[in-house]
């Protein structure tokens, strides 16, 4: 049992001095802590659901800041490069602290692209719910077909309940049409990079662009249609697909994933430091689509941490709509828990505090915030959140992270040898072929 000056379900009012009682890893009841008990109580706290961070890459939690302010497809190779200079444990003490980074900042679920699969490990080690998507490339599916069947042999030993399988078809600039079509007959949940610029946009329908200055020996072929149009086309657009970016939409294209049932997983941050642009949150909601929210990697939105996410998308939603309203601060905590569980298709397991769903919860406190004593908890909460602020981080009823426990130093220092390495190795590094976000 659990108590706090607040506890917000987000499916249901916010409950002032409330409580919430979970066994077996479950939820048994939520309600006033006069009602329930006070149990373990956290003052000048609030309690909410775990955090859905619904895009993440754990590998590339020490990237950030390469190729800050180059061109996105400047950008991209760099990325390409520097990744060459790692080692498979390199990978794997990468991964531990994105996992580690992520829990800290009371986020209990994942959706992770995965380029090496190492973020199974991580999300098994330390207690991070994980939906792991595989990443292929190509356009044979044969090859993509054996990559991925060689990944999920490797990541194997560790799924389970809280880390389950996916695979990612990277994006249709690096994956051929017919490979979407041949993985997601594996009846898997899968992710795509899609719609995330105008220059994609024009690479895929016209070959031309920037992209074809400074990619083009190194992306698939021009199509004639946009991502989006090409799985419509073949109905590749389902609720098994979590569709990342779609910044730069046609209004035929946010029609096409809304009505699909396609989530689409909002990167606000990412999109604005790569100056992708700002994707059209406002009118993906109004048309009904599943929308989360999530980070991206660290090589372009600096960190795991979902309240800033948070912030930017409640900033950017209302920029670009010219209108305050726009995104209310409890619409925008419903992106990050129940939003992001809808794009990952796990909106009957968690995303919010509701009796016989997982028992994953974050405990923030804001005593000493300009925002305490509350006016209205989730304002405060969106406003004033922040990995400093979370003091326990809960994935089935289980503390996974709780404030002051110094383990988490150990995966930082392991992690920060590899970005030194390269760091130190990059002016000689060959260029690589393989791409990943």
């Amino acid at each position: 049992m659990l108590s706090a000056d607040w506890v917000l379900p987000v499916e249901g009012e916010p409950i002032r001095d409330g409580a919430i009682a979970f066994e077996d890893g479950r939820i048994v009841a939520v309600g006033r802590s006069a009602d329930l008990g006070a149990g373990t109580r956290y003052e000048g706290a609030a309690i909410v659901p775990g955090l859905v961070n619904a895009h993440t890459h754990l590998e590339y939690a020490v990237y950030a800041g390469f190729g800050d302010g180059l061109p996105f497809e400047e950008w991209l190779a760099t990325h390409i490069e520097r990744k060459q200079l790692l080692r498979a444990d390199d990978h794997e003490a990468i991964a531990r602290l994105g996992a580690a980074e992520c829990l800290g900042s009371g986020v209990t679920t994942i959706g992770d692209a995965s380029f090496t699969g190492a973020a199974a490990a991580a999300a098994h080690e330390l207690g991070l719910r994980a939906t792991l998507y595989l990443e292929v490339f190509g356009d044979d599916p044969e090859p993509a077909l054996a990559r991925f069947a060689r990944l999920r042999d490797e990541v194997g030993p560790h799924l389970s309940e809280r880390v389950r399988l996916g695979v990612s078809p990277h994006a249709p600039y690096t994956t051929g049409i017919d490979v979407y079509a041949a993985v997601a007959e594996l009846g898997l949940p899968l992710m795509s990079h899609l719609a995330e610029t105008a220059a994609e946009r024009e690479w895929l329908e016209q070959g031309a662009g920037p992209w074809q200055r400074s990619l083009g020996d190194k992306l698939l072929g021009p199509t004639g249609s946009t991502g989006i149009r090409a799985l419509a086309e073949r109905g590749l657009l389902s609720p098994r697909l979590a569709a990342v970016h779609c910044v730069d939409l046609q209004p035929d294209e946010l029609a096409l994933l809304a009505g699909s049932g396609s989530g689409v997983v909002h990167c606000p941050r990412s999109n604005s430091y790569l100056g992708c642009g700002i994707a059209p949150l406002r009118a993906l909601l109004d048309a009904g689509a599943r929308v989360g929210l999530g980070t991206d990697s660290p090589n372009s939105a600096v960190d795991f941490d979902l309240f800033a996410e948070l912030r930017a998308a409640v900033m950017h939603a209302r920029a670009r709509e010219h209108a305050a309203e726009s995104l209310s601060a409890t619409e925008a905590l419903e992106l990050a828990t129940l939003g992001g569980a809808r794009a990952l298709g796990l909106d009957g397991e968690i995303g919010s505090l509701v009796p016989g769903k997982r028992a994953d919860l974050a405990v923030v406190a804001l005593a000493d915030t300009g925002l305490h004593p509350w006016e209205d908890p989730a304002t405060a909460v969106v406003l004033g959140g922040s990995p400093e602020h979370v003091q326990a981080t809960l994935v089935g009823g289980e503390i996974r992270y709780e404030k002051g426990n110094g383990e988490w130093q150990r995966h930082r220092s392991a992690a920060v040898d590899a970005r030194r390495r390269m760091l130190a190795s990059a002016s000689a590094a060959p260029p690589g072929s393989a791409t990943s976000r």
